[in-house]
């Protein structure tokens, strides 16, 4: 297995850490992943670089095996849960992944973005789609290990044991902020 590293750019991503989503995971370890980000964004602002906040407020359309029944989102569901301070971009997503239908990548370009370190909720969906994408985007891709998680077990560790090997690097928050130095 290859060492994570990180590039000079490297962009964090942090994925549907809002109000809704995190209430709704608070059995999958959100805490975790809430500090861990957390403290992954503090080291990256500290550095100077782009801590990218990502919330959802719709899906996509199509027709799926699973049933989603409509219903009425609270006013404050896509309210962000960790701060935004000045500088940090935010990106208001319509689908799972933080790529389709967004200015992401533009705003990543722009600011000569060539990695990204991924964190948030959930592991199989939003996660795993960020992390495909900016892969396919031709982005070096690291997934913070300890700072991601996912209502069912099972598909976070397929996620983190057999798909993002295959799209990138993982590492422990310990491990990426001393990666940053």
């Amino acid at each position: 297995m290859t060492a994570t590293t990180l590039d000079a750019t490297t962009a964090l991503i942090m994925i549907d850490l809002q109000k809704g989503i995190t209430a709704f995971a608070a059995e999958h370890g959100i805490e975790e992943v809430l500090d861990n980000s957390g403290q992954l964004a503090a080291a990256f602002r500290e550095r100077g670089l782009p801590v990218v906040h990502v919330n959802v407020t719709g899906g996509a359309p199509g027709r799926t095996a699973f049933s989603r029944p409509a219903r009425e989102l609270p006013a404050d569901w896509a309210e962000l849960v960790l701060p935004v301070v000045d500088g940090d971009v935010t990106v208001t997503k319509r689908t799972w992944g933080a790529f389709h239908g967004t200015d992401l990548d533009a705003e990543l370009r722009e600011r000569g973005v060539t990695q990204v370190v991924v964190t948030g909720v959930a592991t199989s969906m939003g996660v795993e789609s960020t992390a495909r994408a900016a892969h396919e985007h031709g982005y070096h891709v690291t997934v913070a290990s300890d700072a991601i998680t996912d209502p069912d077990r099972v598909s976070h560790e397929h996620s983190l044991t057999r798909v993002f090997p295959k799209l990138g690097e993982t590492g422990t928050t310990a491990e990426l902020i001393a990666l940053l130095g």
